[in-house]
């Protein structure tokens, strides 16, 4: 720990006499300039070009060129797909130039440039949804990572959870029934239900296309998020793709392995001369079999998507993702609670049986509509309003595997008909004004969530077959045999509704340029109407609850906008019904974080990185009552903690990083006899590593030429860790490649996943794919 505090303060005190001024050179002079959008906003991290010098627009779209010769200089930025932009300049001795230059091009096309010098293309943390306002990484206390279409489209990205490879800490995919999924996030199971930082929430597989980036947001947000769609780890926030203002259309086609066939289209058109009305629409086409010997996912998605300018102050949102899959459930398997094997790679399950059959499928359908009103109240305040609605449902069959001894297994399969509907009204304002002298910039906002579910379905299990030598009896699991034992199966039928309230605040004061305090609060109100279940015509389980949420963060610059040093404190809180032995109400369980470290955006944006130690505190669990047989009490806890670090570099033009490593240390501090002490299950490794590094050539014939390699570490974990019973999954090292050659018109890939070939399972012990070899084909129009 000596050293590596050593190592932190020899980099401050570097980059700290770095961003000193330097006197000015005898017989020198020096250019000085700013870039901005053909919509008047400041262009951020643009290259600008002389000669053998380089130099990134900052957050302002500014930049500088000191200690130049005098004479004339020919300044030059690229950007492909748009006219460059050349300008003479003549520097003279001792004097500065200064210069103002403004792109063929508008904030939102900028963003969708990728600039020709081989810039830090990974590196995009800047966004509003963390704090909800505009408020860069360096200022921020909070850690996040953001997950850009850049990796995506360089990884021929065909599955929403392979995204995830690059998420620092996220493990391997859990994916359920219904295809959903959840990952990891500080040591919690975390599901996927956020989508433009509202609820996105669907309980159904997620296609990537129309998908602009990922947020994978650390620690319990609970005061600027609804603690229903998130967990105490944190969040993970799907951006959708946005309408731009100018013409382009892109089609791909992907082949690969087990069968897999994917076109996506993304066309975006202006729909009048005066680009007030904007039009997108991006779709899916793809079929897949399972590497198995049965298994299979087709799906179908199109997501439009308009955006009506009305004013210079006033703009509409449309958002639309509508998609349907048929697939069978992913594997699911629960060992045997009497079997003496601990570990699965020694249980001698075949690795590429499926023990399940291709006439058990369901279909899944979703439906997700996001409005939004964006409209400037005056130079200070701003108001948003946000609209959501969410419909999936589930039909058909959805199975899983359950362990009888150390060679034996239960085919199980459930006949479902469950849809969820959800509802999400949202209203923020948004302010960024001084009072007393001191910056503050301020959100308000109220939120009103409800979610709705009706189920139907029986439980069929099917005779105990041997799955190491399951002879004839492995064909028996059918939809025939299954529909003849539901017709005597006992059908579990119920509906839920639950409403939530919540209003928050959250204000971030700059006491100086390079010291800011964040303070923020939420109010939550919890309204859970019960279960009804017709066949009684009773309700059980209504309860409401109401809970406070704060949240603390500071950040003084060391180096304004280069490196800071944060702390936070922040509070997530999730809800429980039921009471205890003397009729007392369950309170919410709440979890408290503090969190401590660096972040880094040095050397013109070249190197950005972020290191924090965190502590999660989890109380009011329940357990157990040791005196009441039955019944729980509420005095359980559970402790996170651990060590994050993520580093996105690009140390010299064309070669991009980025890399992460997670430790966690999670247990239970108490709790039921059967678990006290130990490290719960579903925490996933202890040690996770993430990276991903590519180069592309800059120059020669070859231009646009690229290669990247990544790799995926995991250490060894728990299917289930309890006093009686162990089981593990082993650790486990993925590596991938591609080559990829990127031209203005057209983009060709080939992407090996799994080099190697490693057996690898998730926490709920489903095999992964082996090596699958991947080629797609883009056409830009």
């Amino acid at each position: 720990m000596k050293h590596i505090l050593q190592f932190v303060l020899l980099i401050i005190l570097s980059l700290n006499c770095l961003s000193q001024p330097t006197p000015p050179e005898n017989h020198t002079g020096a250019i000085t300039g700013t870039v901005t959008t053909s919509d008047g906003k400041p262009a951020q991290d643009v290259s600008v070009h002389i000669k053998t010098k380089a130099a990134l627009t900052d957050d302002k779209g500014q930049f500088t060129f000191s200690h130049l010769a005098p004479g004339t200089y020919e300044l030059n930025i690229s950007l492909v797909g748009h006219a460059p932009v050349h300008q003479q300049v003549t520097v003279e001795e001792n004097k500065t130039t200064t210069l103002s230059l403004r792109l063929q091009v508008s904030e939102q096309q900028l963003d969708e440039v990728t600039v020709t010098t081989g810039h830090n293309k990974f590196n995009k943390k800047e966004t509003d949804d963390v704090a909800r306002m505009p408020l860069k990484n360096i200022e921020n206390p909070q850690v996040y990572s953001v997950v850009t279409k850049e990796i995506m489209r360089e990884q021929v990205i065909t599955d929403y959870n392979s995204i995830f490879k690059n998420v620092p800490g996220a493990g391997v995919p859990l994916v359920y029934n219904q295809g959903r999924s959840s990952l990891l996030a500080r040591g919690f199971t975390t599901a996927n239900l956020i989508r433009n930082s509202i609820s996105g929430f669907v309980y159904t597989n997620i296609d990537p296309a129309n998908l602009e980036r990922l947020e994978a947001i650390k620690g319990p947000s609970g005061t600027l998020f609804n603690s229903s769609m998130i967990s105490f780890g944190g969040l993970f926030n799907r951006v959708t793709k946005k309408p731009l203002e100018t013409s382009r259309t892109e089609i791909s086609y992907t082949g690969a392995s087990f069968d897999l066939n994917r076109l996506t289209f993304d066309v975006n058109r202006p729909l009048n001369d005066a680009k007030t009305v904007l039009f997108r629409v991006n779709g899916a086409l793809h079929t897949e079999n399972s590497f198995q010997d049965a298994g299979f996912t087709r799906n179908l998605l199109l997501a439009p998507s308009f955006v009506f300018k009305a004013n210079d102050r006033l703009t509409f949102l449309l958002d639309i993702e509508a998609s349907t899959f048929n697939a069978t459930s992913p594997i699911r398997f629960t060992p045997a609670k009497s079997g003496k094997v601990t570990n699965i790679r020694d249980l001698g399950m075949d690795y590429k049986r499926s023990f399940t059959n291709n006439t058990l499928d369901y279909t899944t359908r979703q439906l997700n509509v996001f409005g939004q009103i964006n409209y400037q109240l005056s130079s200070i305040w701003k108001s948003q309003t946000n609209y959501t609605r969410t419909f999936s449902t589930t039909e058909g069959y959805v199975s899983q595997l359950i362990g009888k001894s150390d060679s034996t297994l239960q085919q199980s399969v459930q006949k479902e008909n469950f849809p969820y509907n959800g509802t999400e009204i949202q209203q923020n304002f948004i302010g960024d004004m001084h009072i007393a002298g001191l910056r503050n910039r301020i959100v308000i906002g109220l939120d009103y969530y409800n979610q709705k579910s009706d189920r139907t379905t029986p439980t069929i299990n099917m005779p105990v077959i041997n799955f190491r030598h399951p002879g004839a009896a492995y064909n028996n699991f059918n939809t025939s045999k299954v529909d003849s034992l539901a017709a005597s199966a006992v059908y579990s039928i119920y509906k839920t509704n639950q409403n939530t309230y919540g209003a928050y605040v959250s204000d971030v004061l700059n006491i100086t340029p390079q010291l800011n305090i964040m303070l923020s609060l939420r109010a939550d109100r919890f309204e859970d109407k019960g279960t009804y279940y017709p066949a009684s015509d009773s309700t059980a389980g209504a309860f409401t609850q109401n809970a406070l949420s704060p949240k603390l963060g500071i950040v003084y610059e060391v180096v304004k906008d280069k490196i800071s040093l944060f702390g936070n404190y922040m509070n997530g809180f999730s809800n429980t019904g039921g009471t205890d032995f003397n009729g007392v109400s369950f309170k919410p369980q709440q979890a408290n974080q503090w969190e401590t470290g660096i972040k880094l955006d040095v050397f013109n944006h070249r190197l950005s990185s972020t290191i924090s130690y965190y502590n999660i505190d989890v109380s009011n669990v329940t357990r157990d009552d040791p005196d009441h047989a039955g019944y729980s009490i509420q005095d359980g806890t559970q402790l996170s903690k651990g060590i994050e670090t993520e580093i996105i570099a690009n140390p010299f033009a064309g070669f991009n990083l980025v890399a992460g490593y997670t430790y966690n240390d999670s247990k239970f501090t108490k709790a039921n006899k059967t678990v006290q002490g130990l490290r719960p299950a579903a925490a996933g490794p202890a040690n996770l590593l993430n990276i991903w590094a590519s180069y592309h050539l800059m120059n020669g014939k070859a231009k646009g030429l690229g290669f990247g390699l990544g790799a995926n570490y995991g250490s060894s974990s728990f299917q289930t860790n309890t006093t009686t019973q162990v089981f593990t999954i082993p650790s486990y090292t993925v590596l991938d490649a591609t080559i990829f050659y990127d031209q203005p018109g057209y983009r060709l890939g080939i992407k090996v996943d799994n080099l190697t070939n490693e057996k690898y399972w998730s926490f709920r012990l489903a095999p992964q794919n082996p090596t699958r070899i991947s080629a797609s084909i883009s056409l830009k129009l």
